[in-house]
């Protein structure tokens, strides 16, 4: 005698056994069930969230308020910068240039190799790309501040630090975005090349390389962007550029100051963004 078959019940969720779902009745007689909505849970719980965030932060709406004239002060003195300061900013700002190129291009060229290798549909080793992975994963979590500073302290203060940090900042995040470009390429050309002879070099170089070049220019300038920005503040650590010039003008109250250079800043950062535009755009 065969046994009943019984099909298996679903699982409920732990939501739908809490809040129970609704029966309606439809008006042919029969009834359905539809689930609570989960946006008053969502909203609860993002209350509560913030709520608790407020208070260890011992976050004051009152202080704001009370305060922000403070900030309209110091900012009517930075939008009236101090032109005859301008003869200040200029070495600094060529030392923030230097320190870009020269880290974006040093982390950019050392990006390719690392990034082939984290690159499973290439490196079949699944060792190899997993302890790569990690190495990256760990540069990336490391802020540019602390390498600068890390880096500030070992080979002592001075643009050298400075250019180190971006360099290696650069690295991890260009061979991240690369790799993650280079998994989603066409092999077939690759494993052609593979079949007629050539070696893993060979192949890669020449199936696809040509396929990840604009999109490695494209990641490198994207990150030189960055890098002018982030240059500029690793001076609060001894790591050269304008940081240290900030500071100093924040150190002395001298707003008007502070003022010339973020000009000086804005300006330089705004032309290389059209400039790495206009390159994007001709590299698509």
């Amino acid at each position: 005698m065969s046994e009943e078959y019984k099909a298996p019940k679903a699982k409920v969720k732990l939501f739908d056994r809490i809040f129970k779902p609704q029966v309606i009745t439809i008006a042919n007689g029969h009834t359905t069930v539809r689930p609570r909505s989960r946006m008053p849970l969502i909203i609860i719980v993002m209350v509560l969230v913030i709520a608790w965030a407020l208070k260890m932060t011992n976050f004051s709406f009152a202080t704001v308020f009370s305060r922000i004239n403070e900030l309209f002060v110091i900012l009517g003195k930075i939008f009236h910068p101090k032109w005859s300061f301008f003869g200040k900013v200029i070495s600094p700002l060529i030392d923030t240039i230097k320190m870009s190129i020269l880290g974006t291009v040093i982390g950019c060229a050392l990006a390719l190799p690392f990034a082939v290798l984290a690159s499973s549909n290439i490196i079949h080793n699944r060792v190899v790309v997993s302890v790569i992975r990690f190495i990256l994963a760990l540069i990336r979590t490391v802020p540019t501040l602390i390498i600068a500073l890390v880096c500030a302290l070992i080979f002592s203060l001075g643009t050298f630090a400075g250019t180190l940090a971006i360099a290696i900042f650069t690295f991890g995040v260009v061979a991240k975005m690369l790799y993650e470009s280079i998994e989603t390429i066409d092999m077939g050309p690759f494993e052609a090349m593979e079949a007629l002879g050539a070696n893993k070099f060979q192949s890669f170089w020449s199936a696809c390389i040509p396929q990840i070049l604009p999109v490695y220019l494209s990641h490198s300038l994207y990150c030189f962007e960055m890098n002018v920005r982030a240059s500029a503040i690793l001076g609060y650590v001894g790591a050269g550029g304008l940081g240290i010039t900030i500071n100093e003008r924040i150190g002395w109250r001298d707003y008007n100051g502070l003022g010339m250079v973020l000009l000086a800043l804005f300006v330089v950062v705004v032309a290389i963004e059209f400039f790495s535009e206009y390159l994007r755009k001709k590299l698509s």
